[in-house]
């Protein structure tokens, strides 16, 4: 990995960028700034390390919660406060827990709140 420069980032951007958990990466991508050239290649052709966390996690917050169709906060509502395998998300998923289900139905009235509201200012728009 390269020195920091105005080409270059942060780990931790670098992580979300690549849709990763930052301490779950390898010690040598978190302790190196990566410069935009290292990620356009991370991003076309992941590492195995890259590839594994991708599809196993953990996963960063963002991901669990568009994973189970909830909010951020929803997940710290349910006390889900920790980064999430695919496993344990599945598990979710699978057993439905009642706050699951609260928040879900939650997250959507919002949704469908966002998109009526927008229509509306589109309407207003013309």
């Amino acid at each position: 990995m390269s020195r920091p420069n105005a080409q270059s980032m942060k780990p931790a951007t670098a992580a979300k960028k690549l849709d990763v958990y930052l301490p779950a990466t390898p010690a040598e991508f978190q302790a190196n700034a990566i410069t935009r050239d290292e990620l356009a290649a991370l991003q076309a052709d992941p590492p195995q390390w890259l590839t594994d966390l991708r599809k196993n996690g953990p996963h960063p917050k963002n991901l669990v919660a568009a994973k189970l169709g909830v909010s951020i906060a929803g997940l710290a509502r349910g006390g889900v406060t920790d980064a999430l395998t695919t496993e344990q998300i599945d598990a979710l998923l699978a057993d439905k827990p009642d706050w699951l289900v609260a928040e879900r139905e939650s997250y959507q009235n919002v949704l469908a709140e966002q998109r009526r509201v927008k229509a509306l200012h589109a309407e207003k728009a013309r």
